[in-house]
């Protein structure tokens, strides 16, 4: 079983209702962009990435997608679309990674996508004990996003 525990719109799903793929996120919502297309947040459960509502060791695959902005308007269509880091940030990503690391089986997988638009990926892998197995750096128009994987290995 694959969680995506911050899916948003799940824009980089191909199929986006996968029936092995537990959809979760904080926001359930619809907004109209400023070009006139829909944006709908429809998780298939709504859940806190930092305290997540599973069992240890459930998830083969965990894909990690979370906020990536600090600065964003409060109705911006970056902060509609992408949501946005609040408080404390860096604990609230430490125990993102804690969690995700806790829901997947030893031997599973963790995707990681950051955009470093406003935050280094160096700053958010430092807030994880775990160490990157691969990644695929500089991707997207402004080349900022980063698709990084780690393998739980205990």
């Amino acid at each position: 079983m694959i969680l995506d525990p911050t899916c948003g719109s799940k824009m980089f799903w191909f199929d986006k209702d996968p029936s092995k793929v537990i959809f979760g996120d904080l926001r359930h919502e619809t907004h109209t962009l400023c070009d006139g297309r829909s944006l709908v947040i429809c998780p298939d459960i709504q859940l806190d990435f930092t305290v997540l509502p599973f069992r240890n060791s459930q998830f083969t695959m965990v894909v990690f997608d979370p906020p990536h902005l600090e600065h964003a308007g409060p109705q911006g269509w970056q902060r509609l679309k992408y949501g946005s880091l609040f408080g404390d940030w860096h604990s609230t990503l430490r125990q993102g990674f804690s969690e995700c690391f806790r829901v997947l089986e030893p031997g599973g997988i963790l995707i990681f996508k950051w955009n470093e638009t406003q935050i280094k990926v160096s700053e958010i892998l430092a807030l994880t004990d775990q160490n990157p197995l691969f990644g695929h750096k500089r991707t997207g128009k402004s080349a900022d996003t980063h698709w990084i994987c780690f393998q739980k290995f205990s």
